[in-house]
């Protein structure tokens, strides 16, 4: 994409009705708590892509769930737009996306405000051991979603790095938390899963060049939940 398609995209975006930008701190405050009373204006649960890039994932599950809230969160404007602009042209009311930085998003959401958690082909980081700590499943991270995810609430990781994958394994065993699903070759042994057989533009690109997908569901342990 040129450069001139990129800033129009992000120009676009902040026009867009069903988007919220948040790329630094001087924006307004974030909805926090208030998700489904003032933006959706329903009470139905609320589901978050994060790194959601062009958005397929909360689009395909906004028109499949009308009686869910999705929120795709990116901070590359000029992905956000192709799934706002979709959600925009279908009138999809349930879905929005944010345009921020993951790990500030303990400040977006209250306790107990939100079900559920998709993390879709996120970077794995692993070029730099220094990074691991960016990773969407480590600990850190898994402390953030403490502060927001209501107990029992699942969290999907979707990856062709087999890398990602076994980390978020052992993170998973370090934090007691309860596997529900898990599999190191998704489409050979659960092809039948509709919502897991949604394909992304990464995720067709990965699978053109040959490579498996690894897929995990947990729930995070109950005793850190209780803790709060």
């Amino acid at each position: 994409m040129s450069g001139k398609n990129k800033r129009k995209r992000i120009a676009d975006i902040s026009r867009f009705p069903n988007v919220l930008e948040y790329t630094d701190f001087s924006d307004a405050a974030p909805p926090k708590g208030k998700w489904n009373s003032d933006i959706f204006k329903n009470d139905y649960p609320i589901t978050l892509e994060l790194a959601c890039g062009k958005g397929e994932y909360s689009v395909y599950l906004a028109r499949k769930f009308p009686s869910r809230n999705f929120i795709g969160i990116d901070i590359k404007g000029p992905r956000i737009w192709q799934g706002a602009k979709i959600a925009l042209d279908e009138s999809l009311e349930n879905v929005r996306f944010i345009r921020m930085y993951i790990d500030h998003i303990e400040h977006f959401f209250a306790k107990n405000e939100v079900d559920e958690i998709w993390i879709i082909f996120p970077d794995p980081y692993v070029r730099k051991k220094a990074r691991i700590s960016k990773r969407l499943t480590s600990p850190k991270f898994l402390n953030i979603y403490r502060k927001l995810l209501k107990p029992g609430g699942t969290i999907h990781l979707k990856t062709d790095s087999e890398t990602l994958y076994h980390f978020t394994l052992a993170t998973i065993e370090q934090e007691s938390c309860k596997i529900i699903k898990t599999s190191d070759d998704l489409y050979r042994e659960m092809s039948d899963d509709e919502l897991l057989a949604i394909q992304t533009y990464y995720e067709k690109m990965h699978l053109k060049e040959g490579k498996r997908i690894c897929y995990v569901a947990f729930r995070l342990s109950d005793e850190a939940e209780n803790s709060l």
